[in-house]
């Protein structure tokens, strides 16, 4: 893509985001020569044994890269309202942050992009990249879109498909997806730098070829309780889609126990639901109503995470549950 460096590099943005995944985006525009005018992110938060606060991941890179941090509680404040509006953007750009009122994301005369972690208006909400895979999609994907009053339902402006391979897990797709969705983002100022971006309502897009749309709320404690009494491809996806975190768990003789990695075996078995087994060396199992499910890395409440044969060695059970 041939682009005139005045394109985009006049436009002034400033960067909304909190973790992580919002790094790659700002990483990309800073190193493409984009004009960040500021950066908004969360407060510093006290967290650890100590208390101590910590930076965002986004404020610690903004911070090593002499950009101006905004860290308001409330986004509707005077003072945080006058701080950005000091900054005169022409577009705002947001990644993994809050929801934003109004009167922040209609400022901009370009207005407020958003990039999302699912092909929208499929998987609105959340956790987009927890609910695809513990859904059993093949594919997903990322978007770029305009806010506007209700969430995640802006204008489409450019999408992207991702794979999602048979064993991959929700932070492995995490990893692949910051990174596409930095590439989309910076393409997408590009366009809009351009011109030449066709704004497209969510109700004309293709990715409504069943009539459902499927949503991805916030993940609590419930959805990552396995219920054994499900098929081993459901439960084998819904270990994946919470891996590594929060994770999936079950309960190993009256203790929490997070599993992050297994495989699926299908077969007809007489064994009840939710049963352990294990040679009490290589392998432990968990039975459910078409097959088992063969623990690869585990936890165990107050251990560190291990594979499972580290697990057997150092574990005594009350009862051995021989298969």
């Amino acid at each position: 893509m041939n682009i005139e460096p005045t394109d985009f590099k006049g436009i002034r943005i400033v960067f909304m985001g909190t973790p992580e995944f919002a790094v790659a985006s700002l990483a990309k525009l800073v190193d493409a020569g984009c004009n960040i005018v500021g950066v908004v992110t969360a407060p510093d938060k006290p967290a650890g044994r100590g208390m101590e606060l910590q930076q965002s991941a986004v404020k610690k890179y903004a911070s090593e890269k002499g950009l101006t941090v905004l860290q308001p509680e409330k986004l509707k404040s005077p003072e945080f309202i006058a701080s950005l509006q000091s900054l005169k953007a022409d577009l705002q750009v947001v990644v993994a942050f809050r929801m934003l009122p109004e009167i922040v994301w209609n400022m901009p005369p370009m207005g407020t992009v958003n990039v999302h972690g699912s092909l929208l208006p499929q998987y609105r909400g959340a956790a987009p990249i927890n609910w695809a895979i513990i859904n059993g999609e093949t594919f997903t994907g990322v978007t770029t879109f305009k806010l506007k009053h209700d969430i995640d339902t802006g204008d489409i402006l450019l999408q992207e498909k991702i794979e999602i391979g048979e064993y991959e897990t929700a932070g492995e797709l995490h990893d692949k997806m910051k990174e596409n969705g930095a590439g989309l983002l910076l393409k997408t100022i590009m366009g809009i730098a351009k011109g030449n971006l066709i704004e497209v309502p969510q109700h004309q897009t293709s990715n409504i070829k069943q009539q459902t749309l499927l949503h991805a709320p916030k993940i609590f404690t419930e959805t990552c309780h396995i219920n054994w009494n499900k098929s081993a491809m459901e439960i084998f996806n819904l270990i994946r889609g919470l891996s590594p975190y929060p994770a999936a768990f079950t309960e190993l003789e009256n203790k929490k126990l997070k599993i992050f990695k297994a495989e699926k075996i299908i077969t007809n078995h007489q064994v009840k639901a939710g049963s352990c087994e294990t040679d009490g060396k290589n392998f432990l199992r968990f039975a459910c109503i078409d097959g088992f499910i063969n623990i690869n890395e585990l936890q165990l409440e107050g251990k560190k995470k291990m594979n499972t044969a580290d697990f057997l060695r150092g574990y005594r059970f009350n009862e051995m549950p021989h298969p």
